[in-house]
């Protein structure tokens, strides 16, 4: 062959590469996936989050690797998922403040039902209403005494406007009729030791962080946001049975993808989440924090989109009502 032709060749070669496009790329991932948690390192999503990335990441075969990018209420940590290529490498996983941002911040540079791709639910989470172990007083009777003395004297903890802890307070309030002084935090990393130390009264907060420390007793559950008894803490009542039915709220989470992020891939993603979900050892350890995993049929990408839309219009009116917006 002469050099013409063996150059001709290989342009020839080189271009029907080119051509190939999609269907010469490697299957989805490539290389690893960073997940990104909007909260700080330690919290109640950030706890879920890691086992769910560890558990993707074998079924994907390239690790999941959590990257905590707090503040702003979760905003700061959406705001990189949203700006992301839309290649499925970067990833989002967050709680119900997804739902709640479109509200109370007035002026958010996303939406979140149009600017990301979810692709499925993965728990929904009770909440327990704790106080300092030196509380003076043993249940939520006593804890609603206290409050309506002291009133505004009452220090309430909460991770941000819109995170969990803020909606569970906003509740709380609400069914008292009373306005406490609110102590604000980045993570509820920093609240639990102020909480055990007595420099806080109360702190409504998700039972994957709080369980834990209440079973050990460093502080004191007084009422799950639940219709029922847990039977993971059975003697710790629901805030109905001390007059609070309006105290009743689940902290969904769930997983989401950039805007445009192809529909094989979002399938990848999806079909690794359920592989995660159903893992012995995940499913066990959800079950102890009272956090069981949602239901295969509610892990799609249908249910979920539809879940978050249906929860943006749930809590607006509620944040409006409260007149709390962060911008």
């Amino acid at each position: 062959m002469t050099t013409t032709r063996r150059l001709l060749a290989a342009l020839m070669a080189g271009a029907a590469l080119a051509w190939a496009g999609p269907a010469a790329a490697q299957p989805f991932p490539t290389q690893g996936i960073t997940m990104v948690i909007p909260f700080g390192a330690g919290g109640p999503t950030d706890i879920v989050g890691r086992m769910l990335a560890d558990a993707m990441g074998r079924d994907l075969g390239h690790p999941v690797v959590v990257q905590n990018v707090g503040g702003g209420g979760g905003t700061i940590g959406v705001t990189r998922v949203v700006q992301a290529r839309n290649d499925g490498h970067t990833i989002l996983y967050t709680n119900i403040g997804l739902a709640t941002q479109p509200t109370l911040y007035r002026r958010l540079a996303y939406n979140p039902v149009t600017d990301l791709e979810p692709f499925g639910l993965v728990t929904a989470t009770p909440m327990v209403i704790s106080v300092r172990p030196n509380f003076p007083g043993r249940t939520l009777a006593d804890f609603v005494a206290y409050a309506r003395e002291k009133r505004d004297g009452v220090n309430l903890a909460n991770v941000g406007l819109g995170s969990a802890s803020q909606l569970c307070g906003t509740l709380l309030q609400a069914a008292l009729g009373i306005n406490f002084t609110t102590v604000a935090f980045t993570g509820s990393g920093g609240v639990f030791p102020d909480l055990m130390a007595g420099r806080l009264d109360v702190y409504c907060d998700q039972t994957t962080s709080s369980l834990p420390f209440v079973r050990e007793g460093r502080i004191r559950g007084v009422a799950m946001t639940t219709a029922t008894r847990l039977p993971q803490a059975p003697d710790i009542p629901t805030a109905a049975e001390a007059g609070m039915p309006g105290v009743e709220v689940a902290i969904w989470h769930g997983m989401y993808a950039p805007r445009g992020t192809p529909g094989p891939v979002l399938a990848r993603l999806n079909a690794a989440l359920r592989v995660a979900i159903q893992d012995q050892a995940v499913v066990a350890r959800l079950n102890d924090l009272a956090s069981p995993p949602e239901p295969l049929d509610r892990v799609t990408p249908e249910a979920h989109r539809a879940h978050l839309a249906a929860e943006i219009e749930r809590w607006r009116p509620i944040l409006q009502a409260a007149g709390q917006f962060a911008d």
